[in-house]
């Protein structure tokens, strides 16, 4: 048998879909509530950015200003009455280079990241459908290997994964996260990994909230004090979100994840 495959920062992983779930909410005031639920699915938020428009103003301000120097350090040789240090000024343009191609994929992802990336769990088909964003900062030009790609996996190919890192800050910064694992069926190789939460309270708590869904249905799941974001609304304060793509699951899948099989169709 193949042991599944860790990613770096793997601690431990949450119980698995077949696990009966006793999570109940110490309160409920601070249950982050699904974006909607009824006896078919249940779609959970989902987000990498916890403020849109960081990368743009501070990439973009540091983009600049680093070629105001490279143009200030090319102005400056060719007008002193020495000779030009060519060399040196191939070092600094090749540094601003290399620094432009780093960050633009940051500044790229912020700008066309979806305003959510929500996870359809179908408990009648026992089916998940992720709005799945793919990025690849290697060819932050490229369009293959970026934009939305959406996908669906059985329910019982996946494995919740706790991660944390203790980030170099100077100050001891932890960087928590969840994934989810997908298994190739009937072994445990992994053949696909995707982001679910960025702290592992939020975590746990979606993972919980799906695993009950999923087992017994709307009935069981806890009150939610608050009512849902609409993630596509353009009422929401940062301009950052207005100006990012609103969710649009593709047609077919997105009438797949709502409803029911069919009599006689296959799950």
């Amino acid at each position: 048998m193949i042991l599944p495959r860790r990613a770096f920062g793997w601690k431990y992983d949450l119980p698995d879909p077949a696990t009966p779930s006793d999570f109940r909410p110490v309160t409920e005031e601070f249950l982050a509530p699904p974006s909607h639920v009824d006896s078919i699915y249940i779609e959970l938020p989902r987000s990498l950015f916890k403020f849109r428009g960081y990368n743009p103003i501070v990439g973009g301000s540091l983009m600049l200003a680093w070629l105001i120097i490279l143009i200030y350090f090319i102005y400056d040789d060719f007008t002193s009455p020495t000779r030009a240090d060519v060399s040196g000024l191939l070092t600094i343009a090749a540094t601003y280079a290399i620094c432009f191609f780093i960050t633009f994929a940051y500044i790229r992802m912020d700008l066309t990241y979806p305003r959510n990336e929500p996870i359809r769990f179908n408990r009648r088909r026992q089916r998940v459908y992720f709005y799945q964003y793919r990025h690849d900062r290697l060819h932050p030009f490229g369009r293959k290997n970026w934009g939305v790609k959406p996908i669906a996996y059985d329910w019982e190919q996946l494995t919740a994964e706790v991660y944390s890192v203790t980030a170099p800050m100077g100050y001891g910064g932890r960087v928590e996260k969840v994934m989810i694992s997908v298994r190739k069926p009937g072994t445990d190789e992994v053949i696909d990994r995707v982001f679910f939460a960025g702290n592992i309270e939020q975590g746990k708590q979606f993972w919980a909230l799906a695993r009950i869904f999923m087992q017994e249905g709307p009935d069981a799941l806890p009150a939610f004090t608050h009512a849902p974001t609409d993630w596509n609304s353009d009422d929401l304060r940062n301009p950052f979100h207005r100006l990012a793509p609103k969710v649009q699951w593709p047609p077919e899948m997105d009438l797949e994840s709502r409803t029911a099989p069919a009599q006689g169709e296959h799950p």
